[in-house]
């Protein structure tokens, strides 16, 4: 027991109070100044009648205040709701309304669109604006929605903690998806999400921690911390734990505001970063590129670690990564914001992995399995492709919708509960996995599956194609065939699709070559790097059916 976030993190603060526990764009606290933050917001809140169980959205870029304000909602017990910066006024309606907000606390540049939508979230009663000066309540903009300038909240508060009791069954809830829909609420435990998320299972060695102290006992014995770059966007759950699982064991989470190459390999230098989180091929082509045109730039002599989750890091880039830099190691982290981490693989330059899928062939996870059509877990070996599924610590399921997490959350023939997050996968003969793709998106050409992600991955190592997605587009012949939408690397060098097939069928099966071919001006994904495939699909239906 003793797995409350607040409580991990309140025990790091003890064991290493003047370490410096977190940075973006230069600006800087200690363990014991973030507490002290924290707890001045927790107050705060308290004194508006917040607390167990209450919903407080975070609707900002990334900054110190985002996880100052993450970790003062869970000092109270109340649940902190990571808000899309991204989404419009229905989006943001649906998500306030869906997700019980009460409060929100936000950046200054959305207060046009949260005053279009507040009239109809009745239920949002409170506001604080991050980047908004002390004093400036007045003014116009804050004035229309009422909401309180952030150095305002935490003035005349106490720096000392809630004193609350706190357990391991407060909840904690990550919204995701929204490119097939509306996004869903996933409602984890505490408990649950630290051993599937917050580094309570190790990832080499699959151990469990053991008790609630223990991550602060390593915190406190180690003198050379690790310094953890984290450029994603906080409103994913990576980003959320690729810092909350590093500030737990006492490390230096560093955040960028807005990504961009330049910013991180900056941070890296300035902050001697030992290990540099991203979410795949979004994050890595332009950080690629960056470096390949100024390689002599930045000082990244402290870098060990790239690692990757969330999507696909394609070997054509991991190879580039690697000629600049010969000495880093890469992991690549293979989970969902319902499962937990469900794999990893480690790679160091010269190395060939196993690409016999969408993704690559990874080490299982703990609790992860493949389950067949009757949800039995599969012998490894067999060659057959299942659902990739974890169980152990899982969430309880997805806010307020009965119907998908039952569809999600599921009990398999042996009794036990697991989540089955729509990925599919092979188990091998030694009991790794190798990842497919979500089959959701995969196509069905004359009877033959074909998952996007391993002819994507063979089309990005072209050195024509920026990025790619690959869709199924209707076929009399073959009910559907492979289309594959290019944003070309440059517009005045299109690669056509005699150039692309020819280059894709030395690396993947014929019938899984692109048939079609489809160029556009950029490829939609999300923020983390996830592909926007009923986007694709519409494009390429739409320009094949032209033809």
């Amino acid at each position: 027991m003793g797995f409350n976030i607040a409580d991990l993190f309140e025990r790091a603060v003890d064991a290493v109070p003047d370490r410096t526990a977190v940075v973006c764009d230069g600006r800087r606290l200690t363990y014991r100044e973030f507490d002290e933050q924290a707890s001045r917001l927790a107050h705060h809140l308290m004194a508006q009648g917040f607390g167990h169980g209450d919903h407080i959205g975070i609707y900002a870029q990334n900054s110190l205040e985002w996880l100052v304000a993450m970790v003062a909602a869970f000092k109270i017990r109340a649940v902190p709701i990571n808000i899309n910066y991204r989404y419009v006024e229905d989006e943001l309606v649906y998500l306030f309304d869906n997700a019980d907000l009460v409060a929100l606390i936000h950046d200054r540049e959305y207060l046009d669109r949260i005053a279009a939508v507040t009239d109809r979230v009745p239920g949002l009663r409170h506001l604080i604006c991050i980047d908004a000066p002390a004093g400036s309540a007045h003014e116009a903009d804050l004035a229309a929605v009422g909401s309180v300038p952030w150095p305002d909240a935490l003035a005349d508060q106490p720096d000392t903690r809630p004193d609350l009791p706190r357990t391991d069954e407060d909840q904690y809830v990550l919204y995701t998806g929204g490119t097939t829909g509306m996004p869903k609420g996933v409602v984890w435990r505490h408990q649950d999400v630290f051993y599937a998320l917050g580094g309570g299972v190790d990832a080499y060695t699959n151990e469990r921690v053991a008790d609630g102290h223990q991550l602060a006992r390593k915190a406190a014995d180690n003198p050379n911390p690790m310094v953890v770059c984290n450029p994603a966007p906080l409103m994913h759950g990576a980003a959320q734990w690729g810092s909350l699982r590093f500030l737990f064991e006492g490390g230096t989470v560093v955040l960028v505001g807005r990504f961009s190459a330049e910013a991180v390999w900056s941070a890296v230098e300035a902050e001697r970063v030992s290990t540099l989180t991203i979410t795949g091929d979004a994050m890595a082509r332009p950080l690629v590129e960056a470096l390949a045109a100024e390689p002599d730039r930045w000082d990244l002599s402290s870098l060990v670690v790239v690692s990757s989750s969330a999507v696909v890091f394609s070997p054509g880039l991991k190879d580039q990564l690697f000629d600049l830099l010969p000495d880093i190691i890469i992991v690549d982290a293979i989970g969902s914001s319902e499962s937990g981490m469900n794999g990893m693989v480690v790679q160091v330059k010269g190395q060939t992995l196993n690409q016999g899928g969408g993704g690559p062939t990874v080490t299982a996870g703990r609790d992860a399995v493949v389950l067949d059509d009757d949800l039995r877990p599969m012998a490894p070996g067999t060659g057959q492709v299942g659902k990739l599924a974890r169980g152990g610590n899982i969430p309880i399921g997805y806010y307020k919708d009965p119907v998908k997490t039952a569809a999600t959350f599921v009990t398999g023939a042996d009794g036990s509960r697991y989540v089955v997050a729509g990925d599919f996968a092979r188990l091998e003969e030694d009991g790794s996995i190798t990842l497919l793709g979500r089959g959701s998106a995969c196509i069905n050409s004359g009877g033959e599956k074909i998952f996007p992600e391993e002819v994507e991955s063979a089309l990005k190592t072209h050195p024509d194609v920026y990025d790619v997605l690959v869709v199924g587009v209707p076929d009399e012949r073959w009910g559907s065939a492979v289309c594959a939408v290019v944003q070309p690397r440059d517009h005045d060098r299109v690669p056509s699709l005699t150039d692309l097939a020819d280059h894709a069928r030395e690396r993947v099966a014929g019938y899984k070559v692109p048939r079609h071919l489809v160029v556009c001006e950029e490829i939609v994904r999300s923020p983390s790097g996830k592909p926007d495939y009923p986007w694709a699909t519409a494009l390429a239906t739409q320009a094949v059916s032209g033809d």
